[in-house]
């Protein structure tokens, strides 16, 4: 996939308005755009499954490529009689992150309304609760409504109705830097299509599924499912991951902006594949493509349901997303695509006597 494409590609994704349990703006996407170069199908869940359309039984083993459809987002619990919207998080927010920031509200026709976390000016803020630590609970958005009649009957919008942020994705082009919402998981899934695409036509020596799953930001329930559908005998999960590299001293920074993918090792969901992994490292050195390794002590991934799934050896290959779970990312685009050609890479690697040696 050239440049141009690979953009509009990521722009689309990153765009699309899919919170966790209500993906189907990302999902319809992807069917549509994946159907040029493979079999896919979307189950009631929203996950989507990709078939290299090369493959068949005489190649004998599966290798699954996991990402996630869905990401953080936010759900409405109640109307306050003032008209503002009280919600609770889907996935993890730091509460100090939401203030202020404009978010999309899908009201029960389907429009999104534009609205915005209110904060209370600070000419009306004691000392005290200035330095008051926020709170998800005491926040609300408000779309402009004067009351909890106009909110719900002229607006639409009463409980359950899903929000995202208000963000549209550019391109710096001085820097080769995108910024947008929803890298985790956007970008992964962007690496994905563009890997399946582009190996579209090669004759594999395995049977290659892209598995891209809903719900991994309230605990990789997506993935739950669609390990048992595609029963992988290898798998590699593609992630956007936290960079570290804004506020981690030099010798310590595991995910950066233009160091290329990231190959986690650990977190506290998932210990990789030794083997796995020391393949996809001699991989990117074989093919110079710049990686780092990280060991987390946080964070979680849909790579703990696959690798847990029949011990199919699982590695996890991260894209370096700076300001993760919050309005606004930053992306290199060469970050991007060394990822995709790593992934190609160990991809063309692979076949049974390779997998039965790991």
């Amino acid at each position: 996939m050239d440049k141009k494409s690979a953009l509009n590609l990521i722009e689309h994704l990153s765009n699309a308005n899919g919170p966790s349990g209500f993906e189907d703006e990302v999902k319809n996407y992807v069917v549509e755009t994946a159907s040029s170069f493979s079999s896919v199908h979307a189950d009631h869940m929203n996950n989507v499954y990709l078939k290299n359309k090369q493959n068949s039984p005489s190649k004998g083993k599966t290798l699954m490529l996991d990402s996630h459809l869905d990401a953080v987002g936010l759900i409405v619990q109640a109307v306050k009689p003032n008209g503002t919207i009280k919600f609770v998080p889907l996935g993890g927010w730091v509460p100090a992150n939401l203030t202020a920031e404009k978010m999309r509200v899908r009201n029960q026709e389907g429009e999104w309304i534009t609205g915005l976390v209110a904060t209370k000016p600070p000419h009306f803020m004691t000392e005290a609760e200035k330095k008051k630590p926020i709170d998800i609970a005491n926040l609300v958005i408000d779309v402009g409504t004067n009351s909890a009649e106009e909110t719900k009957e002229v607006l639409k919008i009463d409980t359950g109705c899903p929000i995202v942020p208000d963000t549209d994705w550019e391109y710096l082009k001085t820097q080769d830097v995108m910024m947008g919402k929803a890298f985790d998981n956007r970008i992964g899934t962007a690496c994905l299509m563009t890997a399946m695409e582009d190996l579209a036509d090669e004759n594999l020596d395995v049977n290659l599924v892209g598995a891209i799953a809903s719900q991994e930001e309230v605990g990789c329930r997506g993935a739950k499912v669609t390990v048992k559908k595609v029963h992988p005998d290898i798998a590699i999960c593609l992630e956007g991951c936290p960079a570290d590299d804004t506020f981690t001293p030099e010798w310590l920074i595991q995910t950066g902006l233009k160091r290329g993918p990231m190959l986690r090792d650990m977190d506290t969901s998932f210990i990789a594949n030794p083997h796995f992994q020391q393949l996809a490292v001699d991989e990117a050195h074989k093919n110079g493509i710049p990686f780092t390794r990280a060991v987390r002590t946080g964070g979680g991934i849909d790579g703990s349901e696959l690798l847990e799934f029949q011990g199919a050896p699982t590695i996890c290959i991260g894209i370096p997303v700076r300001y993760e779970h919050t309005n606004y990312g930053l992306v290199a685009y060469s970050d991007f695509e060394n990822t995709v050609k790593l992934l190609k890479a160990v991809i063309l690697s692979l076949n049974d006597k390779v997998i039965d040696g790991l």
